[in-house]
């Protein structure tokens, strides 16, 4: 069993679940976060005063499942980032559990 780690901007909230069900994970968690990008002009510019720093709405989702479904769904979000025309990219990050109760 491993852990597996999703974030992705809320415009993809949809299509995160999507993806974890079409990997055969049915049971997952998420949580509403704010992204951010250390990129200074980006911030200024994106801001109405400058000295304001907000964040992106975004989403993290996280699994206790198999590596096969594990193995399914980073398929599935690298052909789902493939076909972007954003630079927002949905972020995937698996982690082995040593220990679990």
């Amino acid at each position: 069993m491993k852990l597996v780690i999703v974030t992705a901007v809320e415009e993809f909230h949809k299509d995160v679940i999507k993806l974890f069900k079409k990997a055969g994970i049915e049971s997952f968690s998420e949580s509403e976060i704010d992204g951010y990008k250390n990129s200074p002009t980006l911030l200024a510019t994106n801001s109405w005063f400058a000295s304001e720093k907000g964040g992106n709405e975004s989403n993290m989702f996280f699994s206790f499942t198999e590596e096969i479904h594990i193995d399914a769904l980073f398929d599935l979000i690298r052909t789902f980032n493939s076909n972007l025309e954003t630079n927002n990219p949905i972020r995937a990050i698996v982690l082995p559990i040593e220990r679990s109760l």
